[in-house]
């Protein structure tokens, strides 16, 4: 049975500039409402939030911005934008002032979860809470399928990048969405998501600015560290759902975020790295729950 949720179907789709770069966004929910900024992970774009954003809307606003170089955002020149996880940050941090969110829960998703965790430290004022998703920050618990990417790492020669130029692909792009999941899931998951997302992708300097954040993992292995004390000195109110089927980021990678958010909710499903596809209903259940006592809108006069 699929879950009714109360929401509000206005789903707006916007365009900002930001330093120069014109953003792509969604955005839904009410102006004066709290925030949830919610950066996506790989290989997607802000679509992968299309059916939280209406689902929360009743009583959240939910902004949702494409990345320079993914999506319908534009891709400026490697001169003009940094395109590493330090780049995004600050495109983060510079697309929140923007569009005016003073204060946010953070939706902590692959990529996105490190670059988050960047715009977290620079502002832990500005976090009311953080939703982690299949974002790995501990180097241990790091999954066997970054062994291509560790053969590379360890000796860059083009041979050992080259699963990482065809991992850019059309075909890749589709195992990463339903490779490493039971085919009762796989029915769950739209083929849009690669097959229209693909040829967003499919240009020169998109390719190789996704094959680049591949190669620029072994400099975030350096912030591992970073984020973990940020975490233990300021405690934000956290929730984590995770799909435990995911060569990346398996189950330990989600029990880890304990050792320094002793206090969080830890909810380990039977799905995999993309459980707003897969597993929407649950998630939505436990975001409504966690939210609502931690960055709940104030009460209306009676």
């Amino acid at each position: 049975m699929t879950a009714s949720f109360p929401h509000d179907s206005t789903l707006a789709h916007r365009e900002i500039d930001v330093d120069g770069v014109r953003i792509f966004y969604r955005e839904a929910g009410r102006p004066d409402a709290p925030a949830l900024l919610l950066p996506h992970g790989y290989p997607c774009s802000s679509f992968q939030y299309r059916r939280l954003l209406p689902a929360l809307a009743d009583r959240w606003r939910l902004v949702a911005p494409d990345f320079p170089g993914f999506g319908y955002s534009g891709t400026p020149a490697r001169d003009a934008f940094g395109y590493d996880f330090d780049a995004y940050a600050t495109c983060l941090q510079h697309f929140a002032d923007a569009v005016g969110l003073a204060r946010y829960a953070l939706y902590l998703h692959d990529y996105g979860s490190q670059i988050g965790l960047r715009l977290a430290m620079r502002a832990p004022q500005r976090v009311a809470a953080l939703v982690i998703q299949n974002g790995d920050i501990y180097e241990d618990a790091l999954g066997q399928k970054y062994a291509a990417i560790r053969r590379y790492w360890d000796a860059p020669t083009p041979e050992n990048r080259r699963p990482l130029v065809e991992a850019v692909s059309e075909h890749g792009f589709r195992d990463e969405f339903i490779g490493e999941i039971p085919d009762a899931q796989v029915t769950r998951v739209p083929p849009d998501l690669w097959r229209l997302h693909w040829p967003l992708m499919d240009t020169p300097v998109r390719r190789d600015v996704a094959v680049g954040l591949m190669e620029g993992l072994r400099d975030n292995l350096a912030w591992f560290p970073r984020y973990q004390a940020y975490l233990r000195a300021h405690r934000p109110p956290t929730l984590i759902v995770w799909g435990p089927n995911d060569g990346y980021m398996p189950a330990d990678a989600a029990r880890a975020d304990l050792r320094d958010l002793p206090d969080a909710e830890l909810h380990l499903t039977d799905g995999g790295h993309w459980l707003l596809e897969t597993h929407f209903d649950e998630v939505v259940t436990h975001l409504r729950d966690f939210l609502g006592r931690v960055h709940a809108p104030a009460p209306q006069p009676g």
